[in-house]
């Protein structure tokens, strides 16, 4: 399979991709769907139809009666593994006016709500300029706003990433001011006057290049049935659950998490989670 699928080019790929999708998702398709989605003639859709059923003669069927092709008893995905987020994903991205329906693979949207954030404004100039410093590799003189200071001061970063903390986008930059490595909330960057060519690397940032690994388990204080449930919702294994994260991003993970305070604080049904190997935390790191 993998042989076949090297010689496709990238469009007809996509198409067989979305035919797959389809018949795991809705259990079937058919020319109309593959031309309404990519603009293509009926003798193309027909003709990628035709190119999956070679691929993948098990997982699709014709079905006379209903004039379509549904999903095989012995389908099996050849393109892409079912994913969850994968579909979830466009749902999300739909309600966030992100993407737009028709360019969604889902036929039929289900309701869908998710609970509101504040807007956080990111000027589109900015992040433009942050983006072309990152790919040039160069310093930015930047007018930022921070909480310690009561007035916005101008001052030189280097930033090399992009990063999001769940609710709010940064730039990770070596700041010329403090002389470290940290995080730049692109919302608080008021304004930009000025480049030059970077004096630092992005590779002498070692918080962004390692990674910790948490491992967090249900409260003990939980019941037996109540841990089983928390075991389910975050996919643990043997009692607990492995996420791996950028010790840069450690501070942010940690409070959305709700693990960047003493258990005891909280109720055992709304705490939910602990952590099992705080010793990986530096307690001195920030």
């Amino acid at each position: 399979m993998d042989r076949d699928k090297a010689g496709l080019r990238w469009g007809i790929e996509q198409r067989l991709e979305f035919i797959e999708f389809r018949l795991f998702w809705e259990g079937h398709v058919n020319r109309i769907d593959v031309m309404q989605q990519f603009g293509v003639s009926v003798n193309q859709a027909s003709s990628d139809l035709n190119r999956y059923v070679a691929l993948a003669p098990d997982n699709m069927v014709y079905d006379k009666s209903a004039r379509t092709y549904v999903r095989g008893s012995g389908f099996d995905c050849k393109f892409r593994p079912p994913d969850a987020a994968h579909y979830l994903s466009q749902l999300r991205l739909i309600a966030d006016d992100v993407l737009e329906s028709e360019d969604c693979w889902i036929p039929d949207l289900p309701p869908y709500a998710s609970a509101p954030t504040p807007v956080r404004g990111v000027d589109p100039v900015t992040l433009r300029a942050v983006v072309g410093a990152i790919r040039r590799s160069e310093a930015i003189e930047v007018k930022y706003q921070s909480l310690s200071s009561p007035e916005p001061r101008w001052r030189w970063i280097a930033p090399h990433a992009i990063a999001f903390d769940g609710f709010r986008w940064h730039t990770r930059a070596f700041c010329l001011t403090d002389d470290c490595f940290k995080d730049f909330l692109l919302s608080r960057i008021l304004g930009i006057r000025g480049s030059r060519e970077s004096e630092t690397s992005a590779d002498d940032d070692s918080d962004w290049h390692s990674e910790v690994t948490l491992e967090v388990g249900p409260h003990p204080e939980l019941s037996e049935t109540q841990a089983r449930v928390i075991s389910l919702d975050y996919g643990m294994r043997g009692g607990k659950a492995k996420i791996k994260v950028r010790r840069a991003l450690l501070y942010y993970a940690l409070r959305r998490l709700g693990l960047d305070t003493d258990p005891a604080a909280r109720k055992p049904k709304d705490q939910q989670i602990v952590l099992l190997n705080r010793e990986v935390i530096n307690a001195d790191h920030r």
